[in-house]
């Protein structure tokens, strides 16, 4: 059944409860196409076949005996290779750490456990999450991720397998991380729906570290209601991870409010490609179905992307000092991340330090602005997917992006939901972000669910597929 390949979790759960399809034949399919085509688009590290199969068997037979364990009961996803996992290697991107072997799993691979979701596949990404500075798409060893609506183009990163895999029908959900744009880069380039959720939402625990307090995890998937399903299943306290915060998430597909309110900020759509502001506009049409606008507020005036840059580079500095030291950093593929890294190395205790005195009234003025709306509504990206054979800061350099809220959102940690929102330049997808205040994810959910309710973006598929 080749419908499988692009079914939502609650489609591909109702044929398993009406006893259409079983787990293994679920386990089977999506395995068979990691195999197949994974390599097609650089998605894929390691295919877990018989792990896989033996949970597979177990959930097919615990719905026998009348136990289920709830919506991803039964379905298959893949984790980007940062995760820990039992018996696979966890290689972090980079070719120093390929054959790395690390004890237990990671929190949030045994929450999807307890879930009942079937891990099929480690996925690629770029080599330490793209933390050393790189600035091409060939930068891991597993080679570029291409995404699957053309694999001359990036499939984006971090998260860059994770993105092709969901965008080409490979899994019906990954899990992703971002610290500034790897969750966002691969949900637009791919054409499918993203969810970084608020710092602290989801354990790090088992997780590769880039950003002590930036570092998110979160799910790429068909539909935001997938999204919230998702984070359903993974959010919630862990006493491993300090950082994780005391509040859990339950998600009601649907929601109840009824209105909401979205504002723009000034400067959005400046310097965007032709197709990505007309497919805004296009959005807001539906948005406005249900949602009142307004288009006049501000960022305010605070340096959010130059204190995320200094944040990352120096707790990146420090937990990749050992690469440092024992002169590994040179076994990196990217050319620039063999030197990239070394700037954190040498920036100044003063400078982090007041880059952290600032934050929290930065935080606590953007913590503002989005408290007189529901979220503010942007496209996700400028431009549709960068083709992968030229340097990232040579592509549409006319088309550097207006007003931005990326920086913004991760140095506070707060949520943000992308959604394809339509067809862009050669067909390639466009995207729609909505940022949201620090737990605001059911709101943020709410309001793309209703937009996809309205619009088949979400549906398409890449051609071929």
């Amino acid at each position: 059944m080749s419908e499988f390949a692009f079914l939502t979790i609650g489609e591909l759960g109702r044929l398993l409860r009406d006893r259409r399809t079983t787990a293994v034949a679920l386990a089977e399919f999506f395995l068979d196409r990691l195999e197949r085509l994974g390599p097609a688009y650089n998605a894929v590290v390691t295919v877990l076949r018989e792990a896989a199969l033996a949970e597979a068997r177990e959930r097919d037979a615990e719905l026998r005996r009348g136990k289920d364990r709830g919506p991803l009961h039964g379905i298959p996803y893949g984790a980007k290779d940062l995760l820990a996992a039992e018996g696979a290697p966890t290689t972090w991107g980079a070719q120093p750490y390929r054959d790395q072997l690390l004890k237990g799993d990671a929190a949030v691979v045994r929450r999807l456990r307890a879930a009942g979701a079937v891990l099929c596949a480690k996925l690629a990404m770029v080599e330490l999450a793209g933390g050393m500075g790189y600035n091409q798409a060939f930068a891991s060893f597993t080679g570029p991720g291409r995404t699957p609506w053309d694999p001359s183009r990036w499939s984006g990163g971090s998260s860059s397998g994770s993105g092709a895999a969901v965008g080409a029908g490979l899994v019906p959900f990954a899990i992703g991380s971002e610290t500034w744009g790897s969750i966002q880069f691969p949900a637009a380039f791919c054409g499918v729906s993203g969810l970084r959720p608020t710092y602290g939402r989801v354990s790090r625990h088992g997780a590769m570290a880039l950003s002590w307090t930036m570092d998110k995890l979160g799910p790429l998937a068909r539909s935001a209601e997938d999204c919230g399903l998702v984070l359903a299943a993974i959010a919630g306290p862990d006493p491993a991870d300090p950082s994780s915060l005391a509040d859990r998430f339950e998600y009601s597909p649907g929601g109840r409010r009824r209105g909401f309110r979205l504002g723009i900020l000034r400067g959005t759509t400046d310097k965007t490609q032709p197709e990505v502001r007309r497919n805004f506009e296009e959005s807001l049409g539906v948005l406005r179905e249900y949602c009142q606008v307004r288009d006049d507020l501000r960022l305010p005036d605070y340096p959010y992307e130059a204190m995320a840059s200094i944040t990352i580079d120096a707790e990146g500095a420090s937990a990749f000092e050992e690469l440092f030291q024992n002169g590994r950093i040179t076994e990196l593929t990217a050319p620039e991340d063999r030197i990239g890294g070394y700037s954190g190395q040498v920036l100044l205790a003063k400078d982090y330090i007041r880059a952290q005195r600032l934050r929290r009234p930065a935080a606590a003025a953007l913590d503002r602005l989005l408290s007189e709306v529901d979220a503010l509504v942007a496209p996700s990206l400028p431009t549709v997917a960068w083709p992968i054979d030229a340097p990232f800061d040579k592509v549409y350099p006319d088309f550097p992006g207006g007003t931005s809220i990326g920086g913004a959102a991760n140095l506070a940690g707060v949520p943000g939901l992308f959604l394809p929102n339509g067809q862009g330049e050669a067909g390639l997808p466009t995207s729609l972000q909505l940022t949201g205040r620090a737990l605001g994810e059911s709101l943020l959910l709410a309001i793309g669910a209703r937009y996809q309710a309205r619009t088949d973006h979400h549906r398409r598929r890449p051609p071929g597929l």
